[in-house]
């Protein structure tokens, strides 16, 4: 049974785990370094969100235990290969009372592919504010997940675009997450109206299992950063009239931000409200706050990606 079968037979979050899982190898370059490799996806080139959150985990496991995650800051700079491994070289910038800043470089083949630079807060006491959830975005429960909306198009028919066997298997079952937009998604056409504003409800499809080295508040930011990457241009489509699987379309990450104000458990769904920021040039940048159920704001993120149409 291939890979994408068996996601599609049972949805699990073992991808996601699995590319968490980082080897300390020995530094060429900086302070510490790891290795991973790159999860399935049916597309040429790899993930970026697996970028993310291994450079995330490997920037966690350099630092001391009172201090958490509090940013991010992604440039990707080369495409990686599907499957292969990737070398994670961490330099200790900084280390100070209250503050630890630290740069995470990624090569593959002996070319740099991925920079990073994340900070690290211990907590502390201060003025208390958040961003209000959008209202009245229905429940999760409510709306159809991505494996039940796309049993409705089949491959190879003018209505489903460009989507392949494999893409439809990706799409609802091998990421990792149960993913539940509102209005409805983008994977073939755009459901629902033309605006810059969209929401989607994540959840591991099963409870995220243990990573070596991180905790579990850490695995909760490193799933968070491994899995925000696959909707947050979506608004930028949406706005635009495209789809995932409009013929020409051709996009990828350029770089990439995450904030995490407060912890959080990856163990509900959450809320991801998104909006277009801008389209201009071939480019769009998409904007997106994380929810917990109750209306907690957790997480925000921004990323720029190129767009290019086709003809």
């Amino acid at each position: 049974m291939s890979e994408l079968t068996a996601a599609a037979t049972a949805p699990t979050s073992q991808v996601l785990t699995d590319a968490l899982a980082l080897t300390p190898v020995s530094p060429d370059v900086f302070d510490e370094a790891y290795t991973a490799t790159t999860q399935y996806c049916p597309w040429p080139k790899a993930y970026g969100g697996d970028m993310v959150a291994q450079a995330t985990v490997a920037a966690m496991r350099s630092v001391e235990a009172d201090r958490g995650l509090h940013s991010m800051h992604s440039y990707f700079m080369r495409p990686v290969d599907i499957g292969a491994e990737v070398r994670y070289e961490v330099e200790r910038l900084r280390d100070g009372r209250g503050y630890s800043t630290r740069q995470v470089r990624a090569f593959q083949s002996g070319k740099p592919v991925y920079l990073a630079m994340a900070s690290f807060h211990v907590p502390e006491g201060g003025g208390e504010y958040a961003a209000d959830a959008p209202p009245s975005v229905p429940a999760p429960e409510s709306l159809p997940s991505s494996a039940a909306y796309l049993e409705g198009f089949e491959p190879g028919t003018a209505e489903a675009g460009t989507m392949t066997p494999d893409s439809r298997g990706y799409w609802a079952a091998g990421r990792s997450f149960d993913m539940r937009h509102a209005p409805g998604p983008v994977y073939v056409r755009v459901e629902g109206e033309r605006v810059a504003l969209q929401a989607v409800w994540v959840k591991p499809f099963d409870a995220l299992r243990p990573v070596e080295g991180i905790d579990d508040t850490q695995l909760a930011q490193a799933a968070l950063a491994y899995a925000c990457d696959y909707t947050i241009l979506e608004p930028v489509l949406r706005v635009l009239g495209m789809s995932w699987a409009q013929k020409g379309l051709v996009t990828a990450s350029l770089d990439h931000a995450m904030w995490f104000h407060r912890p959080f458990l990856m163990d509900d769904w959450l809320l991801y409200a998104q909006e277009a920021a801008s389209a201009h040039g071939g480019r769009g940048l998409g904007v997106g706050r994380f929810f917990t159920r109750d209306g907690e704001h957790v997480a925000t993120v921004a990323q720029e990606g190129m767009i290019r149409a086709g003809q």
